[in-house]
Order: structure tokens, then sequence, then C-alpha cells
């Protein structure tokens, strides 16, 4: 087995099986990972598959510590990108919305009008600061509680299994 090949098999044994979520391709979940850690290194928390008032799930869903909410939709290839029409609802859901992508997608389809990252494994940048949007309050106290509700969800399910049956799903 190779170095890249040990690696890999490291870091998914750290991962818990019950936080694999399986809705998203392997590179969904890669560029997933990446966006994640850009949050983190901003000091924002997150959770993926927020579901919304809508009940459309949002792949990353990321909360900054002044409450600012921030949707991004990662597209793992074109045809993802090209089949789903339903991100232009997320705006009403967050103060910022942005579409992650992997290194080989063509941007140039990519609407210049929300803000793109780029994305990997292992981390992910800004290509594209996302416009504020500046969500009404009682819309972000909602989905501040849908995101406290599905965050706690997930915790107690890790911590007590049997005592939170289908919580991190």
């Amino acid at each position: 087995m190779g170095e890249a090949a040990i690696k890999m098999e490291a870091q998914r044994a750290i991962v818990d099986p019950r936080l694999v979520d399986g809705r998203q391709s392997p590179v969904a979940a890669r560029l997933q990972r990446g966006v994640r850690r850009l949050l983190a290194s901003l000091g924002h928390v997150s959770v993926t598959e927020l579901t919304l008032a809508s009940g459309r799930r949002a792949d990353v869903v990321g909360l900054a510590p002044d409450g600012e909410i921030t949707i991004i939709e990662i597209k793992s290839c074109l045809a993802d990108f090209r089949t789903d029409g339903k991100w232009r609802e997320y705006h009403a859901y967050c103060d910022r919305f942005f579409f992650a992508v992997g290194d080989d997608f063509p941007l140039d389809v990519l609407p210049e009008d929300v803000g793109l990252v780029m994305a990997d494994s292992y981390g992910a940048a800004i290509l594209r600061p996302a416009e504020r949007l500046a969500l009404p309050g009682a819309r972000r106290k909602a989905v501040m509680l849908r995101f406290a509700q599905a965050a706690a969800s997930r915790l107690h399910s890790l911590a007590d299994p049997e005592g939170a049956p289908g919580a991190l799903i």
C-alpha cells in the first residue's frame, strides 16, 4: 500500500461511520469536508444536510459567531449543477450563499452573482465572496433553531446511539 493510500485509510478510520451521511457522492463528500474546514478556519460552526422550512436540504450551513448564516451548495460535477435548480430557493434562508466546486469544475457556467469556493478533501478557498443578503430576523431565528436542533440531535446520537435512534438522518 502506497503512502497516499495509507494516509487516506488513516483518515477514514477516525471518522465515526454514523457521521457518514451516504447521500453524497464520494466527490461531494470530499468537497464537503474541505468546505467545513474552511468554515471552521473562519470561526464558524457548521452542519450538513440541514432541512430548511421549505423542505429543501442545504448541503452545508455555516453559523458565524455574530449569527450570520451561510449556505454552501456543493456541486460535484457539471451534470449536478445543470440538473439542480433548487439552489435559488436557499437565498431566502441565509445571509450569504456560495457554490463549492472542485478544481476540475468549469467555473464559467456558474452564475457570477453568488459566492464561489474551490474545495478538496483538505480545505477550501473563497474565490469570489458572496454578497450579503441580510436575512430578516424572524427567518434567522427559525434557521438558527433548526441548526441548533440538528446539531444537538446529532451529538446526542453519537453519545447515546440507542437513546436517540435516527437522529443523524
